[in-house]
């Protein structure tokens, strides 16, 4: 499969994947983790899933300064320079914004592809299809494209996207609007209406027209960090401000501070097949099941009238369940968690939050 030197991703990797404790740690968290027993961390299937369409040495990885070494250890292949470690967390804007700096440093005429880190492909063939279009329209057109699935279910935990009027290229369409996370009902009729797509998280662009985004929801900044880049005023000296700034950015996420408010967005829609893995439970909806509608992640059970679990174990220990309906089973390092399936994000931010207030941090 060839690959075009124009061609750029920036993988996010900073999140602290507080969701799927107490598999993911305050100090080892979820993109570093092989959850699935695949021999691959899910940043390292994000990495060798862009290695296919984009050069090695064109990839990026934005995370946390505390997280950059475990980042250069799972991908030794890339060059040190491409880990832009954060000093502090400030959400998926200034990320991208820090990201578009550093290419376009690089790389005057670059196109970008924006990606999670915890994400699950079904068909990679349609995947690179789809990442090939998005980044052959960018190439020539001045927008923002979403990559949307059509929605299986009413999933309260995704983002949606509203489809518009249909574009020249194929299975693309503008958008009317972005909802992210909606209540159960809203999702239903959403997904039912035909006229809405999942957000995947995955965003292309030109890198240039996606930073002049970023400057314009955060003009009084960007005009500080340019005059003070004076008289170099270099792209590489205006990225190492960047990081220099980097706290006093607002806490904004991209699909909220950029797309929302673009009037150039547009939406693909894709057939790749597509799963968030950033809860318990959608990794429930995403993976197969086995007898009695359970996942089990790589653990050694044995279950008698047991249906609808997520299983999830150390290597070396065995579940031994009987009668156990719809709960999340989890264990890891000096943790047990057992708790109903439904509405796990808020149970486990709950529960976060009364361990580190009367046990503190060893738990978290």
């Amino acid at each position: 499969m060839q690959t075009n030197s124009n061609n750029f991703c920036v993988i996010l990797a900073g999140g602290r994947g507080r969701r799927l404790w107490p598999c993911s740690r305050a100090e080892y968290p979820k993109q570093f983790i092989d959850l699935f027993g695949l021999g691959r961390t899910q940043l390292q299937q994000t990495f060798d899933r862009f290695a296919k369409i984009i050069p090695v040495e064109n990839i990026y990885v934005t995370t946390n300064d505390d997280f950059e070494p475990i980042a250069r250890e799972q991908l030794p292949m890339l060059p040190r320079e491409n880990f832009l470690g954060e000093p502090v967390n400030r959400n998926t804007a200034p990320s991208v914004t820090w990201g578009c700096y550093s290419i376009l440093s690089r790389c005057p005429d670059a196109n970008v592809v924006i990606t999670p880190s915890d994400q699950a492909i079904f068909d990679n063939d349609a995947f690179y299809s789809s990442v090939e279009s998005a980044l052959q329209f960018v190439s020539s057109h001045d927008g923002i494209i979403a990559m949307g699935i059509r929605p299986s279910r009413p999933e309260p935990g995704y983002g949606y996207v509203q489809v518009g009027d249909a574009c020249d290229a194929p299975d693309m369409f503008t958008v009317k609007s972005f909802t992210e996370k909606p209540e159960r009902d809203f999702a239903r009729i959403f997904m039912e209406s035909g006229e809405f797509l999942w957000n995947t998280g995955i965003f292309v662009s030109n890198a240039r027209h996606l930073l002049q985004h970023c400057k314009r929801i955060m003009p009084a900044l960007f005009r500080q960090i340019e005059s003070e880049g004076r008289p170099v005023a270099t792209l590489a000296d205006e990225a190492r401000l960047v990081w220099d700034y980097f706290s006093i950015f607002p806490n904004l996420s991209i699909d909220y501070g950029v797309l929302e408010n673009a009037e150039d967005a547009y939406v693909m829609l894709c057939e790749f097949g597509w799963a968030d893995l950033g809860t318990w439970h959608s990794i429930y909806e995403a993976e197969s099941r086995y007898d009695g509608d359970n996942v089990v992640l790589d653990s050694e059970v044995m279950m008698d009238n047991c249906r609808n679990n997520i299983i999830k174990l150390p290597k070396g220990h065995l579940g031994v369940m009987s009668g156990l309906e719809g709960y999340i089973v989890v264990e890891n390092e000096n943790v047990l968690m057992v708790c109903k399936k439904d509405d796990t994000s808020a149970q486990i931010r709950k529960f976060l939050n009364e361990v580190q207030v009367k046990l503190g941090e060893k738990f978290i």
